[in-house]
Formats: structure tokens, sequence, C-alpha cells
């Protein structure tokens, strides 16, 4: 690692961009103008499919935030004051969370003075979301850590240097518990002896540990990751990272609106963060399963289906509306058949032969190619 510190030259990076940001602002103050700066919009308006990428992005649309301004003066102030925290957070080179960031700046105003900076939470999350997007940066890279979720197995070497430690993490040695993903997987991670094939991204930890338990990613060569429900940053992070050194990307759901619309967060990215899709997006994933197609390839399955809710059905009637999803008449097929019959599928339907017929069905699917878009 020689005399570098793990993330130092990207830390280096970040705070440039903070003292940029910083220095403009008093540039203004100095030239007797309102202190101001422009991010892009994050409206849903302004939110666009991006059909040469495949990724959702924001779109050209700007907005204005200043201090002279009765409506903006405090989230203005609120934002230079989260800027200053995180800048203080790379010097120092600790992190926290989104949480501590928060109980950081609840009191800077002073405990003799009968306000707060922050009276919520809900008040500094998205600040945080406007500095990333002002900025161009990742809220990891402000070293600010977000939740943990997802768990990964298989024929691939991690080193992580963290503070003074190289630690090397052997991703076939990681029992039956995995290997923990973090929020950040790009400063001082790095993924060494790439060795397997493919990726595997298994909805349900539960389903996860079944298929870990039969060593089904040494026995197929792929790397077993479970976001355990939606992914999390870190996690999508990651799937994007893998697929970028050409590993395939097959995913494993339930089959209804959820299981599905957690496959197109990993696909082409969400909504809420449209800002960070050129990273944590997936363009080439690939569906693998369940889905209401299966209902006649697998006779068992027919006795196995759950009633769909209104909720279920209000949510797929809004993903035929996404113009991402509906321009594939095969998804437009999927959701439909949901809406007309009421009925749903989980994956842990398919542990009703045997439980190991899940591998066995994984297997006929990627050898057949048989995957949604």
């Amino acid at each position: 690692m020689g005399d570098k510190v793990a993330g130092s030259e990207h830390r280096g990076e970040t705070t440039g961009k903070l003292r940029d940001f910083g220095a403009g602002i008093v540039d203004l103050i100095y030239k007797g103008k309102n202190p101001s700066f422009e991010a892009p919009t994050r409206a849903r308006s302004n939110i666009k499919y991006d059909e040469k990428e495949a990724i959702l992005k924001l779109g050209g649309g700007k907005e204005e935030r200043s201090f002279i301004n009765v409506a903006q003066s405090k989230k203005f102030m609120q934002t230079i004051a989260v800027a200053s925290k995180c800048n203080t957070f790379l010097k120092e080179n600790l992190h926290t969370s989104i949480r501590g960031l928060y109980y950081q700046l609840k009191l800077s105003l002073g405990e003799d003075v009968d306000e707060n900076l922050f009276d919520e939470q809900s008040e500094s999350n998205p600040l945080i979301e406007d500095l990333e997007v002002a900025l161009g940066v990742k809220r990891e890279d402000l070293n600010l850590s977000a939740d943990r979720k997802g768990f990964l197995a298989g024929n691939v070497r991690i080193i992580d240097r963290f503070g003074d430690e190289r630690l090397e993490i052997d991703g076939t040695k990681q029992g039956r518990g995995g290997w923990p993903i973090p929020s950040d997987v790009d400063n001082g991670i790095e993924f060494v002896d790439v060795k397997a094939k493919a990726v595997l991204v298994v909805e349900k930890d539960a389903i996860w540990q079944r298929l870990n338990e039969d060593q089904f990613w040494k026995k197929e060569n792929m790397i077993l990751i479970t976001p355990k429900g939606q992914a999390s940053r870190g996690t999508r992070r990651l799937i994007r990272k893998l697929s970028d050194m050409v590993l395939p990307v097959y995913v494993f759901n339930d089959c209804d609106a959820w299981g599905w619309y957690i496959y197109w967060t990993i696909k082409t990215g969400s909504m809420n963060l449209a800002y960070i899709s050129s990273e944590i997006a997936t363009p080439g994933a690939r569906f693998l399963g369940v889905t209401m197609a299966d209902i006649e390839r697998y006779d068992f399955l027919k006795k196995l289906t759950i009633k769909a809710n209104e909720v279920d059905l209000k949510r797929a009637q809004e993903m035929l509306s996404y113009p991402w999803i509906n321009r594939h008449k095969e998804w437009v097929g999927e959701l439909k058949k949901v809406i007309q019959t009421k009925t749903k599928l989980e994956q842990d339907s398919l542990q009703g032969p045997r439980l190991t017929f899940i591998g066995d069905y994984i297997r006929d699917k990627v050898r057949g190619q048989d995957f949604l878009p």
C-alpha cells in the first residue's frame, strides 16, 4: 500500500470539489452578490430515460438555491453546513451515517440558541442529495455511509484497504453467511482474481442461503449476491462493477410487481437516484425469473400461486405506464397477466417439488437463455 492512505486520491478529489464549491460562494459575497449555487432539478418531471445508455438520468432542468430568498435562505444555510461538516469528515478521514451527520449538525447553532439548525433528519437527508448532485459525487465520497444489506459468495478475491490495514477476502471461504457488502465498494476496495463466469442476484436472503448451502455458486461458477429485498446503493454499485468486468448479470426475484421493480432499479436505476444511475445501474442485467410464463411451464406452480391484493395490482399498473418498461412487449404481457389473473408467485414456490429444484430451475433458464429483457 506504500505510504498512501487508502482512498486518499479519491478523497483529495472530493475535498477539491467542496473547496471550489465554498470558494464560489465566498467570491459572490466579496463581489456583493447574492450567495447562490445551481444544481440539476431532482423533480420527477426532470427525470428522463436515456435510450442510448438505457438508464434513467436527470434531464437538463436546473434550479438555483440562494441565500437572499425568504423561501430558500434556511435551506441554503443548511446545505452549506452539510458541505462544511462533510469537508471536516474528509479531513479527519472519519465516516458516519446520514443519521450521524444529522446529530453533528442539530446543535451547531449553539446550545444557548433557542433554535436548532435541523429539527428532523427529514430536513438534512434531501440536502445531502442536493450536494451530491451539485458536486457530481456520491455520498460515500463524502464519507457518509449508507445502509448495508447485501451479501456475496463466489470465486472472487477482494482487497479491502481499511485504515492502515490491507485485508484479503476470499469469496469462496465465507461460510454460510457470505461477505457483507459495504456501502462503499469504490474507495479502498478492489476486486481481483474474478474467476466466476456470471453473477446471480437473488432477491431473498433465505433463497440465497438455500443456494449457498448447495454451493450453487461453486457448481455453476457464479458470484452469488443477495440484496435482501430492494438493493442498497452499495450492492447496486457492486453489481455494476462486476458487469463492467464483462460478467453477465442474471436477476432472480419474486413474480410480482415488487420483485420486478427491484429488478428494474438494478437495471435502469431508480427515479430518486437518477442522478447517479450511470454508476449504480446495470443496463445489461437480464431477468431470469420468476415469471408468469413459468406457471404454464411447470405444472406444480399452478397450485402454488398467491392472490395479488389491490396494492400489488396498483403497482403493476404503475409499472405499465413507465416508458422504459412498456417498450418491452414481454414485460407488458407479464404485467397484464398479473392484473388479469390477480395472481402472483414467490421464489420460494420453486421449492415445492424438492428443496434443490431451485438450482435446476436456474440452470435450465441460463442454459436455455430464457430471460426477460
